[in-house]
C-alpha cells in the first residue's frame, strides 16, 4: 500500500505509519543506494540562469522540472558568495586566492544574467527551482528525504563584520553603547575544504580543522505571500531571508543527508526550491553566514494527501525535530515548545501536563538560527526514550 494512501492525517498515529512511509519511498522506481554510497536518481537539475531565482520564491515561474511522487532528483545549487557581487567573479575570487579552475561556470553564467533581474523586496540567495510534484495541492504535506549532500568546489566563504550578524545595529536589543568588535566591515574568510586523516574537514587555520557537515540552508515550498508578513514588502514577493511556515532559510544544520523534512503545501505542485548551501555551520549562525559553499543535493519527494501540518518539521534516525519560527526568539521558543507538546499529546497519547513535563526533562530546545529576521528554535525529541 502506498504511503500517501495510508496517511490521512499527520496527527493520526504518525509513529505507527513511519515504517510504511519509508517502505513506500524505497520501492519508488529507479533510485537506489549501492554499496559505494552512490545514489542513482530519476532526474537532474543544474543551477543555470534559467533554473535559479535570486532571493525569492516565485509562485508563477514555469517549473524547471515536473516529477511524480516518489521520484528522486539530484539538484545543483550555487552559493551567492562570489556570484552576486558587483565585481566580475573570476577577478573577485582571484583576489581572495581562489584560482580560475575552481570557479564554477554556472556561477559565471548567473553573474552575467544579473542585469535586469528585479531586486525590490528580495534577498541575496541563489535558489534552484521550482520543482513541480504531481498531485501536491494545498492542504497536503510534502516529504523531502535528503539522500545525499556533497560539495561542488573545495572552498567556501564566511563573512564577518563589526556590525554584522548578532552585532548588527538592527538586531533586537542593540544599544548604541555596545562595544564594537575590531573587525573591518565586510571581512571575507575563504575556507578551504577537503580530506584530512580520512575525514572531510574545513581547514579554518593551520591549527584548526572543523568537521565538514554540508547541508542546504534553504529548502522551501512556494509560499502564499501576504504583504506585512516577515519578508513580504512587495505583493507576491516572499524574500528568501526569513524562514517561515513554508520552510525556506531555516539554516538548521541537522537537515543533512539522512534526514527527512516535512513541509505543508501552499501551491499546486508544491513548487520546491533549494539553495544556500553550507559546508559547516554552528547553531545560531551568529556572524550572519556559515561556510557559504556550492553544493549538490539528492532528494526523494513524496506527497501525502490531506495531511495538515502548520510548519516545517523533520526527523533523523535518533530524533523528531519540531520547529518554532518567529520574529522574537522568546516567541519562537514558546512555539517550538507548543509544537513538541502537541506532538507528544497526539502521537504518544500523553496528557498536556505529562507532555510539558516530558518536554522539560527530556527534550533539548536549540537555537538553530538567529540572524535572518525570523528566528528558529528547534525541539529535539529523542526517539530512544519511547519503548514502543
Amino acid at each position: 500500500m502506498k504511503a500517501d494512501t495510508m496517511i490521512r492525517s499527520w496527527r493520526h498515529s504518525l509513529l505507527s505509519i513511519l515504517p510504511a512511509i519509508f517502505a513506500a519511498a524505497c520501492t519508488a522506481p529507479g533510485p537506489v543506494t549501492d554499496s559505494g554510497g552512490v545514489v542513482e536518481v530519476d532526474h537532474f537539475v543544474p543551477s543555470q540562469p534559467e533554473t535559479v531565482s535570486w532571493g525569492w520564491y516565485p509562485v508563477d515561474k514555469e517549473p524547471v522540472l515536473t516529477i511524480q511522487s516518489g521520484e528522486t532528483v539530484r539538484i545543483n545549487t550555487l552559493t551567492h558568495a562570489g556570484a552576486t557581487q558587483s565585481e566580475e567573479p573570476v577577478s573577485y575570487l582571484a583576489g581572495l586566492g581562489i584560482p580560475r579552475e575552481e570557479v564554477l561556470q554556472d556561477g559565471l553564467d548567473f553573474w552575467a544574467s544579473r542585469e535586469g533581474r528585479p531586486r525590490e523586496g528580495r534577498s541575496g540567495h541563489v535558489i534552484t527551482g521550482p520543482i513541480y510534484i504531481e498531485g501536491a495541492e494545498p492542504g497536503d504535506m510534502l516529504e523531502i528525504e535528503i539522500l545525499d549532500v556533497e560539495t561542488r568546489v573545495p572552498w567556501g566563504i564566511n563573512n564577518t563584520s563589526s556590525r554584522g550578524g548578532v552585532f548588527s545595529r538592527s538586531y533586537p536589543g542593540f544599544d548604541d553603547d555596545d562595544i564594537e568588535l575590531d573587525i573591518a566591515p565586510g571581512t571575507r574568510h575563504v575556507i578551504r575544504t577537503g580530506e584530512a586523516d580520512g575525514r572531510d574537514v574545513a581547514f579554518f587555520s593551520p591549527d584548526i580543522q572543523v568537521p565538514l557537515a554540508p547541508f542546504m540552508g534553504i529548502m522551501a515550498v512556494a509560499p502564499d505571500p501576504v504583504v506585512g508578513e516577515p519578508g513580504v514588502t512587495v505583493p507576491g514577493v516572499q524574500s528568501s531571508r526569513p524562514p517561515g511556515a513554508f520552510g525556506g532559510n531555516m539554516d538548521v544544520k541537522d537537515l543533512a543527508a539522512g534526514t527527512t523534512v516535512y513541509l505543508p503545501v501552499f501551491q499546486s505542485g508544491a513548487l520546491f526550491y533549494v539553495g544556500d548551501g553550507h559546508g559547516a555551520q554552528g547553531d545560531g549562525e551568529v556572524s550572519g553566514t556559515a561556510i557559504e559553499q556550492s553544493l549538490t543535493g539528492t532528494f526523494r519527494f513524496v506527497v501525502h494527501k490531506d495531511v495538515n501540518i502548520s510548519g516545517p518539521r523533520a526527523e533523523t534516525d535518533t530524533h523528531y525535530l519540531l520547529m518554532g519560527i518567529d520574529l522574537d526568539l522568546d516567541r519562537a521558543t514558546r512555539q517550538a515548545t507548543w509544537e513538541v507538546v502537541d506532538f507528544l499529546v497526539t502521537e504518544k497519547g500523553l496528557t498536556p501536563a505529562k507532555a510539558l513535563s516530558l518536554a522539560s526533562i527530556a527534550v533539548d530546545f536549540r537555537v538553530s538560527e538567529v540572524v535572518d529576521l525570523t528566528q528558529v528554535v528547534t525541539g529535539f525529541i529523542p526517539k530512544s526514550m519511547f519503548l514502543r
